[in-house]
């Protein structure tokens, strides 16, 4: 496979940024995530973090060196996430849980597949040309297909991972990609500010390390002091000029290696269900890393 990438999360006008993004590969297979911990319940930022790290696990554990399946390896990565979150709030005696957005792509086979919970995004883009995106599970996109929805619950979400229901997802089929052709992972942080048409243009004969810092600063020039986090993860397929820092080819890799941008903590474990005194050690890894970083924001 040869692809560039690049990511970006910058804090808005919050606290603290609870987006997560990240990335990894084997020789034959690659997985993008990205996480949006949703404010007014506790431990967001874990909750994102929680989600990528379980999904990068179990990507680990399966692509060798590549997915059976893709469509039933993101089904069950996003599941497992979910109960983690669960498993979390449980130990700690929670009355409410850790909740958080996810969308996460595979790209195997010169095929893209996709898979979302919440109203972090994916845009499949060709050229000026938006092919696809994800439809956020939010009452506000009901309402563009049922009048009924009450419009004041319109930036609501009626799912996510974390919660007491099971998560409601959708998944796609695996979808044959151009050279060329561009994944954009997104907060709603970035598409809440960045309009469709603008946002195409933004991508359009740019470089994904270019693209991706023109979209985030744009989110936050346009959404001023009351912005929100935002965090963008974008890919392009088989670029023949792209530059050298954001271009990956995996054809030396060897069949069980791995690569990745997401701290994985103690959550690589051989099991699919991951044991208690790993998630309260990758918990603790975590919990301090979050403390760091809030930390130097004071003191900036």
């Amino acid at each position: 496979m040869k692809f560039s990438v690049f990511q970006l999360s910058r804090r808005g006008g919050r606290h603290i940024n609870e987006d997560r993004m990240g990335y990894c590969y084997t020789r034959e297979a690659a997985l993008f995530v990205l996480a949006d911990g949703m404010g007014g319940h506790p431990d967001g930022e874990v909750a994102a973090q929680i989600a990528l790290q379980v999904v990068s696990a179990q990507f680990q554990q399966k692509a060798r060196p590549a997915l059976e399946e893709p469509r039933a390896f993101l089904e069950d990565a996003l599941l497992q996430a979910h109960r983690q979150i669960l498993r979390y709030a449980s130990g700690k005696g929670m009355m409410d849980t850790p909740r958080t957005t996810l969308v996460a792509a595979v790209v195997q086979d010169g095929c893209a597949t996709w898979i979302h919970c919440g109203d972090s995004r994916l845009y499949w883009l060709r050229d000026e040309e938006l092919l696809e995106r994800t439809r956020d599970h939010s009452y506000d996109e009901m309402r563009k297909v049922s009048p009924l929805v009450n419009p004041s619950n319109r930036n609501v979400l009626f799912t996510c991972l974390g919660s007491p229901s099971k998560p409601i997802y959708d998944v796609s089929e695996s979808r044959p990609l151009a050279q060329g052709d561009r994944l954009l992972l997104c907060s709603d942080g970035l598409w809440s500010s960045v309009q469709t048409p603008q946002l195409l243009q933004l991508m359009h004969r740019r470089p994904v390390a270019q693209s991706v810092p023109a979209l985030v600063d744009s989110a936050l020039r346009r959404a001023g002091d009351a912005s929100d986090n935002v965090t963008a993860i974008a890919m392009e397929w088989e670029t023949p000029n792209a530059q050298e820092a954001t271009a990956i080819s995996t054809q030396e890799i060897e069949d069980d290696a791995f690569e990745s941008t997401i701290q994985m903590g103690s959550l690589d474990t051989p099991e699919d269900e991951l044991d208690d005194e790993a998630i309260e050690r990758s918990i603790a890894e975590i919990n301090e890393a979050i403390r760091r970083s809030a930390e130097r924001l004071v003191r900036r």
